[in-house]
């Protein structure tokens, strides 16, 4: 494994954790919004990611085909999915969008964001991210030290 496949794992990662990090800011951006394009309150955003089994990669030639769980490619984002589970309700009779008949009359649906869980999830996808480029900069470390090493012979 080289320099460059070391180094596109980890950007790989990078990117997947950008988006994470960009879907978690735009819920948290939204954890009052009741009303949205679609009709309703927000609701929230999750990504799902998944390893990438199509790019090319360095494999051992000496590694069985049996043995090849793909490990070692990277990872992408598959889709940006929607929870549809239901909000919390507030009583706020004098809300535009608070419910005008039934049993939860003058109750409002809130989002079903929950920014205790996108804090967390935000630590977790920032943390990923540091581990990719902390990645990046060991695989350079590594190279430059393998290249001085190889100039003085």
């Amino acid at each position: 494994m080289g320099i460059f496949s070391s180094i596109n794992i980890a950007t790989t990662g990078l990117s997947a954790n950008r988006m994470r990090l960009d879907v978690i800011a735009d819920n948290m951006a939204n954890v009052n919004t009741t009303r949205t394009n679609e009709g309703g309150p927000y609701k929230r955003s999750r990504v799902i990611m998944r390893p990438r089994v199509d790019a090319p990669y360095w494999r051992s030639p000496f590694l069985p085909d049996s043995m090849d769980n793909g490990i070692g490619r990277g990872v992408r984002v598959t889709e940006i999915q929607k929870d549809n589970r239901q909000g919390h309700f507030v009583y706020n009779p004098t809300h535009p969008d608070a419910i005008q008949s039934g049993p939860r009359q003058g109750y409002v649906e809130m989002p079903n964001v929950d920014i205790v869980t996108e804090m967390t999830d935000m630590i977790s996808a920032s943390r990923s991210y540091e581990a990719n480029a902390a990645i990046i900069e060991g695989s350079k470390s590594m190279f430059q030290r393998a290249l001085a090493i190889s100039g003085r012979s």
